[in-house]
């Protein structure tokens, strides 16, 4: 069981190098072991949307888990969330302006210590801290180093490199389970980086067990750090199977924090989907749903 729920939770599933994934539409581009002074080098997949010209200007959008994101060759279920598919089509429809993905690996056997909130185990007891970190977070966090990997080494290499939109306004960023809580620290610690974030799935237990300490401990860091909802954008959800079973609770006592700091459902969706799993199916399923809310056409 312990196995089954960390593969539910990572997503992704070792292996060693392949060739980029062919998409059905846009273009991919593998930018192979981006060097960092923070974290370990990793593999960069950047999906162009057909007729991609620089000398347009593109809103970007950032993804963790990146191997899950065109193939799933690397996934535990064999799926991926299908993004190049998916944001053709809603361009296609109107639905979407032309954006950039920028699909970002993650590390292994260090993927929740990267993606851990590393702030909230401040709001931990002594004890739980020090067992969390040991035994969930390979001995230290690093998701702070994560985070200015992100926002001080690839952004600015993406923004050189490609044709963006660099502001806040312009820069949403996206993950699952994990990936949603890291997407969540991303937009309240880099507030004037990131404009927007989607939460799939919100690992809010942090570890593998239905307990309250990791959930409390983020709301006491959460509480006076959410951004301001005249200037951000926050999409999240849950289904109601496997891991997604546990989430119902936590997430309605987010919601409440987050109609206290002034949000609405002009920047603010939390959505429930009965019978989804926590899985990339799941999140390719809706996917449309949180990229319309987030970056759908102003």
């Amino acid at each position: 069981m312990f196995l089954i729920m960390i593969a539910l939770v990572t997503g992704t599933a070792a292996g060693g190098e392949e060739s980029s994934p062919v998409v059905s539409a846009g273009k991919l581009e593998r930018i192979s072991n981006f060097h960092s002074r923070f974290v370990d080098a990793r593999n960069i997949d950047v999906w162009l949307p057909d007729g991609y010209d620089r000398a347009k200007r593109y809103r970007v959008l950032y993804m963790h888990d990146g191997q899950a994101l065109f193939s799933g060759q690397r996934s535990v279920s064999h799926q991926s969330w299908r993004v190049a598919d998916t944001v053709a089509t809603l361009i296609q429809q109107s639905k979407l302006d032309d954006i950039i993905v920028v699909g970002i690996w993650n590390n292994g056997n260090y993927r929740f210590s990267e993606y851990f909130p590393q702030k909230v185990l401040q709001y931990l007891p002594k004890a739980a801290r020090t067992a969390f970190v040991d035994n969930v977070l390979s001995g230290r966090p690093r998701a702070d180093q994560y985070l200015r990997f992100i926002v001080e080494e690839l952004k600015p290499a993406i923004d050189r490199k490609f044709a963006t939109r660099p502001g806040r306004d312009d820069t949403v960023i996206m993950g699952s389970s994990m990936g949603a809580i890291i997407s969540l620290y991303a937009i309240t610690e880099y507030p004037h980086v990131f404009g927007a974030a989607g939460c799939l799935s919100t690992h809010w237990l942090g570890g593998f067990d239905n307990n309250a300490r990791v959930p409390l401990a983020t709301f006491g860091y959460l509480r006076d750090r959410i951004p301001d909802p005249s200037t951000h954008r926050i999409y999240m959800d849950h289904g109601t199977l496997g891991l997604d079973a546990y989430y119902a609770v936590p997430q309605q006592f987010f919601d409440l924090m987050m109609r206290d700091r002034g949000y609405t459902d002009l920047n603010y969706a939390s959505r429930i989907f009965p019978g989804a799993d926590h899985d990339e199916a799941a999140w390719a399923e809706r996917l449309d749903i949180p990229l319309v809310f987030l970056m759908g056409p102003r």
